[in-house]
């Protein structure tokens, strides 16, 4: 399925029951019942999982497309750092060319996102950590132990449904559209059922109280960082970028998983913005600038900043690059240590 350029990210019929939604209904049996059988068979070591040697933390989401994943990996990465922990990352590396195959490839900030993905190259970016995306990512995980021997940890980007990797914690990240329509694949977003047993579950707190189970719950307070322009680097608070730009047209574009999310952080500033959304991971190219007021400033994210490297100077000149920044709860950081010292099979308070 092509990826949706609606503010949701998914197509419509994913967010209601509609007729087409139930006319798709048995394919969801059919891919629910694939999906159990896969899974069983892991469950019986018919199929086994490849352990990286050090804990495991997979933070996925059980809908299509993104929920707001890369910002918490970066807030987690930083946190553990600062804890003292070596933290790598795997990514699966969407968005990359198929041409570049199976084997894993290290990423660091200069990387190429079309050959690794733009949110691996983000990761390495906003987080130093060692980052290394492939299809499998239990051959992502084993390749990035043996370049750095000194990671002990490893959180994995998405992944839920990638069996093969051994994990350790499982976190479920949801954002403002839930579970949708509460269909699987196809007839709705969901890649596994809401009630898919996983350590804890992410997300705004008006979210977390509309859904039920899901392990430990954390909340999570998503905003807006500095507002940078891509080529002076210039750097303002929102607060600076409003008062200066508050008063003309702007232009905003957004090819992440919930579009409507970041457009409306925006609105909140008082900016009159026009938005344009993009399909997640989909290439920045230069039509996808086009027919917002002339030479007006142009807002788009940190991952699809990674991607306007082959843009025309002229137009790189225009974009403003909006940092997504996330307030964590205070007790996540040592639930999720807790979680990883057992793992470890030291012993814990």
């Amino acid at each position: 399925m092509a990826p949706s350029t609606a503010p949701s990210g998914w197509p419509a019929w994913w967010l209601r029951r509609s007729l087409l939604s139930w006319m798709l209904w048995p394919l969801s049996l059919l891919f629910a019942g694939l999906t159990a059988l896969r899974r069983g068979l892991y469950r019986l070591g018919l199929l086994r999982q490849q352990s990286a040697g050090v804990p495991v933390v997979v933070v996925g989401n059980l809908t299509v497309g993104g929920a707001g994943k890369t910002p918490l990996i970066v807030a987690l990465a930083q946190g553990l750092q600062q804890a003292g922990w070596r933290p790598g990352i795997v990514s699966r590396g969407y968005g990359r060319r198929a041409a570049e195959g199976d084997a894993p490839i290290r990423v660091d900030a200069q990387s190429d996102p079309a050959r690794c993905g733009d949110e691996p190259v983000l990761l390495a970016r906003l987080t130093r950590c060692p980052v290394v995306v492939g299809r499998r990512r239990a051959q992502a995980a084993l390749e990035l132990r043996a370049a750095c021997p000194d990671v002990d940890v490893i959180l994995s980007d998405d992944g839920l449904q990638h069996l093969a990797l051994a994990r350790d914690v499982e976190l479920v990240v949801v954002d403002q559209r839930r579970w949708g329509n509460g269909l699987l694949l196809p007839a709705g977003p969901l890649r596994e059922s809401p009630a898919r047993r996983r350590d804890a579950t992410l997300g705004p707190e008006t979210v977390l109280r509309q859904i039920d189970g899901g392990g430990a719950r954390f909340a999570l307070v998503r905003s807006l960082g500095d507002i940078t322009h891509l080529t002076s680097g210039l750097s303002l608070s929102p607060s600076q970028f409003a008062r200066r730009f508050g008063g003309q047209p702007l232009g905003a574009v957004a090819g992440i998983g919930h579009p409507a999310q970041f457009f409306a952080m925006l609105h909140s500033l008082g900016l009159s913005v026009q938005t344009r959304a993009l399909g997640d991971h989909q290439p920045l190219a230069t039509d996808a600038l086009e027919g917002f007021p002339p030479d007006c400033p142009v807002l788009l994210t940190e991952k699809d900043a990674i991607k306007s490297g082959p843009l025309p100077p002229a137009l790189r000149e225009r974009l403003w690059v909006v940092g997504l920044r996330l307030q964590s709860p205070p007790d996540l950081l040592p639930w999720l240590q807790q979680q990883l010292e057992k793992a470890r099979g030291l012993p814990t308070a």
